[in-house]
C-alpha cells in the first residue's frame, strides 16, 4: 500500500482585532480550532457561489422584475405586441 501524502494549501489571512476575538471565542464555544471554523465558513461561501443565478434570478433579486409601473402585464408573452418586431 503506497503512502501518498498531499500538501495542504496554506494561506495567511489578516483579521481585524475584533473579528479575531470573535473567531477565538466561537472556537472555544464549539470546542474546535479556529482553522476548522475558517475552513467551514469558506466551504459554505464557496458552495453558495457554485449554484450560479440565471439572468432572470439576478434581475428578480435586484428588484428589476415588475419595476415598470402602469405597463401592460403581458408585454413579454402576448404575440400582438410583437407585430413588426425583428423586421427591417
Amino acid at each position: 500500500m503506497s503512502d501518498v501524502r498531499t500538501k495542504d494549501h496554506r494561506i495567511t489571512v489578516r483579521l481585524p482585532v475584533e473579528m479575531g476575538q470573535r473567531l477565538k471565542a466561537a472556537a472555544r464555544r464549539n470546542g474546535t480550532r479556529e482553522s476548522d471554523l475558517v475552513r467551514c465558513a469558506l466551504e459554505i461561501h464557496l458552495a453558495s457561489g457554485e449554484a450560479e443565478l440565471t439572468a432572470y434570478e439576478h434581475a428578480k433579486k435586484s428588484g428589476l422584475i415588475g419595476a415598470v409601473r402602469g405597463a401592460r402585464r403581458d408585454l413579454s408573452t402576448n404575440p400582438k405586441y410583437f407585430d413588426g418586431f425583428g423586421g427591417s
